[in-house]
């Protein structure tokens, strides 16, 4: 039996982690059983990359959400009737809370009556047998799996299987979802599933789909990794007019989505994780005019806080684009400050639809290059403390001003860059201690013999006398010392002579 609990420690992020660790604390303080559920365990189990935490607890969520709220948490929906909360954890980290429940139709085809339960009977009622997976986060069971309706065995056989004969009619919307949910995966539908998805086709089932719930479907695609191939599916089977009839006749701007896709996985590369449902969905809807625009976000169920973002933000990205170009912005470590601060899905936005050759440039050289100097700028740190500069206010400004000049291409180099930091701090370089010429041993054992020659009255060793001749017929040059103790011996032979001379 594999261990799931081992699977999500080694494959969660370290926000993701820091998240789970949080709920389970606030579920044991507050008395509920909590599982982790649906997208999270399918994705887990598959290998697929793990993108939010959907968590289901036997009890009500919403005490959780206020005291997440409390650490930093932030509630991005709440709905009260399905007590189910969408929550930005703290970390950027995205998931959603949900209280176990059992939906009671009376006859298929009506709105169900909402039960709260337990996590089997939550699990059963769910839509795809892959999506009714659970995992126990609490004490006496962690890490245990949940599997009533045997989704393992479905995912091992790469196949989207529903759970009832009455699930299309009793949520038409599962239509799209189970489009959705093969596309993306690779898998195929299950043969019973597909032949009742045939016959609720045969029936118009797919035109009594609440506006709002084909707009839950539109949000949805446009989180997905490749959303390209769930659209196309959805027009293959002449379902996208259940979305909107203005998308179905002017279809998807598959290029722009692609584009945003490919600059997506350039941002991971750079270590970035966007969320990028707006820009997608533009993408999606790139083909729209304005007004347009407006009337199928209306009629999917948008409410007006949520159109707004949608609406604004190509302005709000072509506005970055002017400030980035802009004088202010001519030098690097503006512009890196700038982009800094920039949201990641605008960046994301400019580089797959900009033409501005000036800010396309700094925003690759902020993502390949900038973002590493700033990365390594901890070594700088540690370059200027060793040369005895003690931290504080000063010694971070002048690392400051080093990262400054790295972007304009200076400072390479560790020399260079020692240079730069000793001129900045002040700390000049030690002299270097001259080392004093030595005289040859030869040398100096000449002139010695050559002095005690002269106290003994001109006498010197036969050996050393014989030497000099010979060194001059080699061409050697006279020692300055050599001619002088020469010419006093010259002149003592000649005085010396002339005394005999007057005997």
């Amino acid at each position: 039996m594999p261990d799931y609990m081992f699977l999500l420690e080694s494959r969660l992020s370290p926000e993701q982690r820091a998240a789970m660790m949080r709920v389970q604390e606030l579920s044991a303080a507050l008395g509920f059983n909590v599982y982790l559920t649906g997208g999270t365990v399918r994705d887990l189990i598959t290998g697929a990359s793990l993108r939010d935490l959907d968590f289901t607890v036997e009890g009500n969520p919403s005490r959780i959400a206020r005291e997440l709220e409390k650490g930093g948490a932030k509630v991005l929906v709440e709905d009260e009737k399905y007590r189910h909360i969408e929550v930005l954890f703290a970390g950027d980290c995205e998931g959603s809370i949900s209280a176990a429940r059992d939906d009671y139709y009376v006859r298929p085809g009506t709105r169900p009556e909402i039960r709260w339960s337990t996590i089997m009977e939550d699990l059963r009622r769910r839509d795809f047998s892959l999506n009714a997976i659970a995992i126990s986060l609490n004490p006496a069971s962690r890490g245990l799996l949940l599997d009533p309706t045997n989704g393992l065995s479905d995912i091992e056989r790469a196949e989207v299987r529903a759970l009832s004969i009455h699930s299309f009619t009793n949520q038409p919307v599962r239509l799209l979802r189970l489009l959705r949910f093969a596309a993306r995966m690779g898998f195929k539908v299950e043969q019973r599933t597909q032949e009742w998805f045939d016959l609720a086709i045969e029936r118009n089932l797919h035109h009594s789909i609440e506006p709002q719930d084909a707009g839950s479907e539109l949000r949805a695609v446009a989180r997905e990794e490749r959303p390209t191939v769930v659209l196309k599916a959805w027009e293959e089977a002449e379902l996208l007019e259940v979305i909107n009839p203005i998308l179905a006749k002017k279809h998807p701007d598959y290029e722009a989505i692609n584009g945003l896709m490919k600059v997506r996985e350039d941002l991971f590369t750079a270590g970035f994780r966007p969320r990028l449902s707006v820009p997608t969905l533009l993408a999606i809807l790139g083909r729209l005019k304005d007004r347009e625009l407006s009337s199928v976000l209306a009629k999917a169920g948008f409410r007006a806080a949520e159109m707004e973002p949608v609406l604004t933000f190509e302005e709000k990205a072509l506005a970055a684009q002017k400030d980035l170009v802009g004088k202010k912005m001519q030098a690097p470590v503006e512009a890196y400050r700038f982009l800094e601060k920039l949201p990641p899905e605008q960046t994301a936005h400019l580089l797959a639809e900009s033409n501005n050759s000036g800010a396309l440039s700094k925003i690759r050289a902020y993502l390949h290059k900038w973002r590493p100097l700033r990365n390594a700028l901890p070594q700088v740190a540690n370059e200027l403390e060793a040369l005895g500069m003690p931290r504080g206010a000063k010694f971070d400004q002048i690392v400051e001003q080093v990262f400054a000049m790295q972007l304009t291409g200076r400072g390479k180099t560790p020399e260079e860059r020692e240079k730069i930091l000793r001129k900045l701090s002040g700390i000049k370089e030690q002299p270097k201690k001259k080392e004093k010429e030595k005289k040859p041993a030869k040398q100096a054992a000449k002139a010695h013999a050559a002095e005690a020659g002269t106290e003994h009255g001109g006498k010197q060793a036969p050996g050393k006398a014989e030497g000099k001749p010979l060194a001059k017929a080699n061409g050697a040059p006279a020692r300055p010392g050599a001619r002088a103790v020469a010419a006093k011996l010259h002149a003592r032979h000649v005085s010396a002579a002339k005394k005999k001379h007057h005997r």
